[in-house]
């Protein structure tokens, strides 16, 4: 009886270790996925600018992207992809500015800018978020963006996508 108590056990220790090993596993599979969600969630420097480079910036954003492709009269014809962020998290070169005009039109929300000198939008404050900037996403430098998750806005249905979509919210501090 003392043999099969002793194998017993010995067998409940290995499938408990088993399952302890299995647990410490799953344990490091799930710390190393949530590192990962926090990585691409965290906000990095990202430069770019237009194709003279007589306009550059900077932007804190993810290396993973929500961009926006947009069949509006304008981006449709630009061919525009964009990801939005705060304000506060764009910051134009000091010379920049001299090389930027503006263009808008219909309800004139949509500041488009661009370089005077290439013909370049490289960003624009967008009608769907005026307290925000939007970046083109080829425009950035290579090397920082890992991922772009691209979404559709109904541009031609401006006011019934603004409903249905969360895009408002791109632009809001997190």
């Amino acid at each position: 009886m003392i043999e099969f108590i002793i194998s017993s056990l010995a067998k409940s220790q290995v499938v408990v270790g088993g399952y302890l090993r299995l647990l410490a596993s799953l344990s490091l599979s799930l710390s190393l996925f949530v590192t990962s969600i926090d990585q691409m969630s965290a906000e990095i420097l990202h430069t770019g600018g237009c194709h003279c480079k007589n306009v550059r910036w900077e932007v804190k954003a993810p290396a993973n992207v929500v961009a926006w492709k947009c069949n509006c009269t304008n981006c449709s014809m630009r061919g525009n992809t964009h990801f939005i962020v705060p304000s506060s998290k764009f910051k134009l070169n000091e010379d920049s500015g001299d090389f930027i005009t503006t263009y808008t039109f219909g309800t004139h929300t949509a500041k488009h800018k661009f370089c005077k000198v290439c013909g370049i939008t490289s960003f624009y404050s967008p009608r769907s978020n005026p307290d925000g900037i939007a970046v083109t996403v080829n425009c950035v430098d290579p090397g920082t963006i890992s991922h772009v998750e691209t979404r559709y806005y109904d541009g031609r249905n401006w006011e019934k996508s603004y409903d249905q979509s969360s895009i408002s919210a791109f632009s809001k501090e997190s």
